[in-house]
């Protein structure tokens, strides 16, 4: 056969392809006189085939069938197939393939050779893709050549090693003894492998991290001589003396000062040494103090030095190079928690930042903004962040109003500035504002009673003719609901009042209403701020009847709903109207982790959060509305339908019972702050039969036997029954608690749960003290719709207070008697 072309030759023949397709020709032509070649075992030119080999594998085309072929070149006597063959199986081979234990005689044989250079590269081959069996075999050699004398082997052996203790961690003690001396040799390549030695020794045990401690006087003075050395050449970068070795010295320092006070007092001096002697204008210098910044700040140093460090980090923030002045905002968000004021002294400077054209740099530059607000600079910073959020990116505006928003309920120095700053957030990037802006702006508002006129004319004249920011919209809508007669009355004393009349601010509604912008939520708004408004407007009544009943046709079936309901109002219940719509009372704020929960306690009804909390004197804990829909087992359990607060006076809290149950007619839960759409409990027919004009209940109900449901020590729960003359399926059961023990039982609490073909009303009860020595009872009425006329049964939750001791009892009803529900 002809000789193969020579390296040198295919490359060039290569880089001659137009196409992939040609150059895929040419390698496979040149593949195939390959194997041909290594079929013939021609040991003339198995180096030259090989190279040209790794050549291709490096362009990314397949080279596995010459790996044994590397292991013929590495057993070879002559260098250069020796070189070829490492290099060969460096690339083609690693610890999954089982050919690569077949080399571990050779490398072991070539780390006792004669000659320091093939010696070297069975260094670099195991330090490269040595397995764990590998390393395990070849320690002892590696640990030998750390001993010797010639520097050049010392280091690759340092290198060795590290990659043994990566694999196999329990032969770290084997190189101990090796190591202590390591740190004296004069050659740099030497200090840095034992340096880079010492700290994966250091990372992976804390034993010998403890042993090392003691080396941290010998690395101090070894970073000395680096900075005061003068001139050398052969180690000189920009000006400075072996920076890497300096790098790699303050790494390990950092490691060995953690936690550790005896040590980092002894390197305080150094690192301020390097920090102040370090040369700035050229990269080189920049990394070494950014490891000079890490390692002051990691250790337990002087509260001076990591002043130096921060104003290390502020002239980076100064530097030209966008990669420093990451570094350096990213370093500063780390440490903002700790060093606060240090920081805060280059305020100015990272605002600057968030002027940077680069977006990584504009992000951390907002993260640290955000991180140094607090009362002294708001106005400052939020002046600052708010002209940021209207001329960044749309990535930015989702973070940066959530940020705003949090930083303003916790530093703002006024309400009327913390709802001017929410309002502005909103006006700038409404569509990018969390889901809980506007119930959270809404409770805001109406906690600050002072600040009603002033604000609802701030919105009325936010939203004209620009219904694009929809969390502002709702937010508006709702404020013209609640105030609108201070809007049109013009008692605004803030700023100059408007003249607004009332069919201008029912335009504005009905334009959010027919807006095509507008959501089907933001109509929900509109739709029952008109609604509000009928008892606030007197001249403009009819047209609100008039823009209700087109709703109550609405393809939206929530509107539909609300049109309905609020037409029912005007017609059937409009007595009941002013007290339906009046205006909300001030909100009490509660923080949750999670959704709220309402729970019922006594026939009312509260909000609380989903976590636990003690049990107060009075109301339930979140802990029992979940215990009582569990006293049923199983999903077949039925929400009970609380009532309105026992506040409300006995006529109109009644009837708007017996009207829509727990749902208020504003649009909201009575809890909420927001008329958004909510989940509505399906009304029973019974709830509407209160509004009659016949009597509630049939009194010829004696022929109901009442029944004992529950006697335990001392408490004793009676059950009489009546029905219902409107609707037969109806059972009224009244109960009554009597307490025959020498001591009263106080915050009594009484609940119940059905099974899911019943629905259950539970109303307040007459007290929550039952008095001792029966001397008295409470009574409290439970409605039970029972339509399909099933056998009744109920299972009750008992909790009260006795002799100091907090109580609690279940108990399972199930002998009703048939006259109660048949």
């Amino acid at each position: 056969m002809p000789a193969p072309i020579r390296l040198r030759e295919l490359i060039r023949t290569i880089r001659t392809a137009r196409t992939q397709a040609e150059e895929r020709e040419m390698i496979q032509k040149e593949c195939a006189a390959i194997r041909s070649s290594f079929r013939e075992e021609d040991n003339t030119y198995r180096c030259r085939n090989v190279a040209k080999l790794l050549y291709m594998h490096m362009l990314g085309y397949p080279a596995h069938f010459g790996q044994l072929e590397c292991l013929k070149l590495i057993a070879s006597q002559k260098f250069t197939d020796k070189r070829i063959g490492y290099l060969g199986a460096m690339l083609l081979l690693d610890e999954r393939q089982d050919v690569h234990l077949l080399m571990t005689n050779c490398i072991k044989n070539d780390l006792n050779h004669s000659t320091q250079f093939v010696q070297g590269l069975a260094l670099c081959t195991l330090g490269c893709m040595g397995s764990s069996e590998m390393c395990r075999d070849l320690a002892g050699e590696v640990e030998k050549l750390l001993k010797t004398s010639n520097s050049y082997l010392r280091k690759k052996a340092a290198l060795c090693a590290v990659h043994v203790i990566r694999k196999v961690p329990e032969l770290m003690e084997m190189f101990l003894p090796a190591t202590k001396n390591l740190l004296n040799e004069k050659n740099h390549g030497v200090l840095h492998t034992s340096v880079v030695l010492l700290t994966e020794m250091c990372e992976r045990s804390p034993d010998m991290l403890a042993h090392f401690r003691k080396l941290v006087p010998q690395l101090v003075r070894i970073l000395k001589n680096l900075i005061m050395s003068g001139y050398s050449p052969e180690h000189d970068v920009s000006g400075i003396s072996d920076p890497f070795l300096q790098v790699r010295i303050l790494r390990l320092l950092r490691i060995l000062g953690r936690n550790d006070d005896d040590s980092s007092e002894a390197m305080n001096d150094i690192l301020a040494q390097v920090a102040t002697n370090t040369e700035t204008s050229k990269n080189v210098g920049n990394a070494i103090l950014y490891e000079t910044v890490l390692t002051i700040m990691d250790i337990k140093s002087e509260s001076g030095l990591r002043v130096l460090a921060i104003n290390i980090l502020g002239r980076f923030l100064l530097n030209n190079d966008k990669n420093i002045r990451y570094v350096a905002l990213t370093s500063l968000l780390k440490t903002v928690q700790t060093d606060h004021n240090a920081v805060q002294r280059h305020r100015s400077t990272i605002v600057d930042c968030l002027k940077d054209l680069d977006v990584s740099i504009k992000r951390r530059a907002m993260e640290l903004s955000f991180a140094l607000v607090n009362g002294n600079n708001i106005r400052g910073m939020m002046k600052e962040l708010l002209y940021f959020l209207d001329s960044c990116e749309p990535e930015f505006k989702a973070d940066c109003a959530s940020g705003i928003f949090l930083a303003a309920e916790k530093y703002a120095p006024s309400k009327r500035w913390h709802i001017d700053t929410i309002m502005r957030v909103l006006t700038t990037a409404g569509s990018y504002v969390r889901d809980d802006a506007v119930p959270n702006l809404i409770q805001l508002i109406t906690n600050s009673v002072e600040m009603h006129a002033y604000t609802v004319q701030r919105l009325y004249k936010a939203i004209l003719g620009d219904y694009s920011q929809q969390p502002l919209v709702q937010v508006a809508a709702w404020c013209i609901g609640e105030y609108g007669d201070l809007l049109v009355s013009g008692q605004c004393e803030e700023e100059e009042p408007i003249q607004v009349t009332e069919d201008e601010v029912l335009d504005i509604l009905e334009s959010v209403l027919i807006s095509n912008m507008s959501t089907s939520v933001t109509r929900g708004y509109a739709l029952t701020a008109i609604m509000k408004l009928s008892t606030r407007f007197t001249c403009t009544v009819n047209r609100i009847k008039k823009v209700v009943s087109i709703y109550g046709s609405s393809i939206d079936v929530e509107l539909q709903q609300r049109a309905v309901e609020y037409n029912a109002l005007f017609k059937k219940y409009d007595h009941m109207r002013s007290a339906l719509l009046e205006r909300m009372p001030v909100m009490e704020k509660v923080t949750t982790n999670g959704p709220t929960e309402i729970v019922q306690t006594n026939g009312e009804t509260e909000p609380a959060p989903l976590e636990t909390k003690p049990p107060p004197s009075g109301p339930q804990p979140t802990s029992q509305a979940n215990d009582l829909l569990d006293l049923l087992g199983g999903n077949d359990i039925t929400p009970v339908i609380p009532t309105a607060p026992t506040s409300k006076p006995a006529s109109a809290g009644g009837e708007l019972l017996d009207l829509l149950g727990d749902i208020n007619l504003t649009g909201a839960p009575a809890t909420a702050p927001t008329p958004a759409p909510v989940p509505q409990i399906s009304q029973p027919p019974f709830l509407l039969d209160g509004l009659s004009s016949q009597p509630l209940f049939n009194d010829i109900a004696a022929g109901i036997p009442s029944i004992t449901a529950y006697s335990k020590n001392g408490l004793k729960i009676e059950f009489t029954f009546e029905r219902s003359n409107t609707n037969p399926s109806v059972t009224v059961i009244t109960i009554q608690a009597s307490n025959s023990t020498e001591l009263d039982m106080t915050d009594f609490v009484f609940q119940a749960a059905v099974p899911k073909t019943f629905q259950l009303q539970l109303l307040s009860p007459s007290s929550s003290i039952v008095p001792a020595f029966n001397t008295g009872t409470i009574t409290q009425v439970i409605k039970v719709l029972n339509p399909q006329k099933q056998q009744l049964r109920m299972r009750i939750k008992l909790t009260y207070n006795h002799k100091g001791s907090a109580m609690q009892d279940l108990a399972e009803v199930n002998n009703f008697p048939p006259q109660s529900w048949q």
